[in-house]
């Protein structure tokens, strides 16, 4: 018989052989002592938190360039770090979890974003706010450690609404982000926001160590296959620290020349140098990835097609959400008298926009419904659909608004036309909803117990590659197809309907993509 991958184990052999739906031997069992919805409700609260973080800057980022007297471009990074920060983390942190614990890793996640917080809250130039807001960003690895925590720990019947729940916390801290940090920032000192986002984050912390079980992690791949010699103990696979800092190098230049393209100029040196780093060391991470016993990503189980499918799904759904904030929210606070501006101030604007992120709440109960009785790929499928009728139905309003009769809107109009785009905006977020709850099911289904942080981190990974690109794409239309008003470009009227229909197209394709998906018959077990 001819040797096999030394890499194989067998935990790693184990991926081939379950159902997606059904719970892995090598799962922790369901604890009895956990009380269901005090753990959810701490999870959850983990991931209202982060999400708070990455939008708790936007009603101030117009005033940071006056604040510490520096230029827009600078001022940025002050979200762009936070946001790079993040994607590069959360891999790294899934499969620091998958080795050492996911409570031990939550806390070790929570603690710099205390850190940063604080920072920021006492920062008195821009690099100082900059260093803090990339402390903030390595805290948000705790929702995809909390998602692979509750599939652990909950029953068959529960995990589903849990991890739902869980998953649709980054809408609900987006959305009640923006406008509670735009009337703080308004009647109150900036500081504030980050003074009680560190407040907030220590009761969570506090609520982990309490709350939290600490469960045995899943049996650590061995480097050897087949039993060890005699009176020897096959040597578990430690920590990849190789390939941990090869991805962060090659996610950061990706991230970089993506995120930063428009202001660089997409042919210029930067960002084709960026590009062209990025795809270097990435492709040479792939390569070590590949041959190294216990790595930080397996490629063989990502190859898998039910993860390849659903990672490459989750890119095209990150798109289609962020893309979404990217274009209502301007529409709604340009001037009535552009015929397709609503004239809202930015505390509004946050109002109109919170049911999006509440939606993604309410249907958390649903979708887990749908993928228990039906499977997590018609869910997402479902997802996809959903999503692209809420952008036909802004595209439909936007042009219904800008073919009135030349001149602003009357107040009744304006008002009917923010009821239908919250309205439409609502059903985005349950599409959303339903999305950001059937993927880590898909993710954690497929995957063997030693590696669902992991690959639930690689997944939240893939969705913040989407929204980079996301931002990218939208930033270059909206760029691309201006008016003058007042000797100052804003977009047009066609460039919102063109970057709406960019979002319709996204969430289609990521539907095509979620048929393609392997069935495994209906859910009978843990999904």
């Amino acid at each position: 018989m001819p040797p096999s991958d030394p890499r194989t184990s067998a935990a790693s052999r184990s991926q081939d052989a379950p159902d997606a739906h059904l719970p892995d031997a090598s799962a922790p069992a369901v604890n009895p002592a956990v009380n269901p919805r005090l753990l959810v409700a701490v999870l959850a609260a983990t991931g209202i938190v982060v999400s708070l973080a990455q939008t708790l800057v936007v009603p101030i980022l117009g005033e940071l360039p006056v604040i510490f007297g520096t230029d827009v471009a600078t001022a940025s990074w002050v979200i762009t770090v936070t946001l790079l920060v993040g994607a590069v983390s959360t891999p790294v942190m899934g499969r620091l979890a998958d080795l050492y614990g996911k409570k031990r890793m939550m806390l070790v996640a929570v603690t710099p974003f205390i850190l940063g917080s604080i920072v920021c809250a006492l920062a008195t130039d821009v690099v100082i706010m900059i260093l803090g807001r990339g402390l903030q960003g390595l805290g948000t690895g705790m929702i995809p450690l909390g998602i692979s925590l509750i599939h652990d720990v909950l029953s068959s019947e529960k995990a589903g609404s849990a991890i739902a729940l869980m998953s649709s916390s980054m809408g609900i801290g987006g959305a009640l982000g923006i406008p509670v940090a735009a009337a703080i920032a308004q009647f109150a000192s900036w500081r504030v926001l980050f003074w009680a986002t560190a407040a907030i984050a220590v009761a969570t912390a506090v609520a982990i160590i309490l709350i939290v079980p600490a469960l045995r992690p899943a049996a650590r791949p061995v480097l050897a296959d087949g039993p060890s010699p005699a009176g020897t103990v096959s040597k578990p696979a430690g920590f990849d620290v190789v390939g941990a800092i090869g991805l962060a190098i090659g996610l950061t230049a990706l991230l970089l020349g993506i995120s930063k393209g428009a202001e660089w100029g997409w042919g210029s040196v930067l960002t084709l140098g960026s590009v062209g780093v990025a795809v270097v060391v990435l492709v040479a991470w792939g390569a070590y990835e590949w041959r190294r016993p216990g790595p930080l990503v397996d490629l063989r189980t990502t190859l898998r097609p039910v993860v390849l499918l659903t990672n490459l799904a989750s890119v095209l759904f990150g798109f289609s959400m962020y893309a979404m904030n990217l274009i209502v929210p301007q529409v709604m606070q340009l001037p009535v008298d552009l015929g397709y501006g609503l004239g809202q101030t930015m505390i509004q604007m946050g109002l109109w926009m919170a049911p999006m992120g509440l939606g993604m709440m309410a249907v958390s109960g649903l979708g887990a419904r749908i993928s228990y009785r039906r499977g997590p790929k018609r869910t997402l499928t479902l997802a996809g659909v959903i999503i692209a009728g809420g952008y036909g139905a802004t595209a439909l309003i936007l042009a219904t608004l800008g073919s009135r009769t030349p001149g602003p809107a009357d107040g009744t109009t304006i008002l009917w036309t923010l009821v239908l785009l919250c309205g439409a905006g609502a059903l985005v977020g349950c599409g959303i909803g339903f999305a950001y709850g059937a993927m880590p099911a898909l993710i954690m289904g497929a995957v063997p117990a030693t590696e669902k942080a992991s690959a639930n981190g690689l997944n939240a990974l893939m969705r913040s590659l989407g929204t980079s690109i996301s931002a990218a794409v939208i930033g270059a239309l909206l760029g691309a197809m201006t008016q003058e008003v007042g000797g100052i470009p804003v977009p047009s009227q066609t460039g919102f309907l063109v970057a709406l229909l960019c979002g319709a197209g996204a969430a289609l394709v990521a539907a095509g993509v979620a048929v393609m998906i392997p069935a495994k018959g209906r859910a009978k077990g843990r999904t």
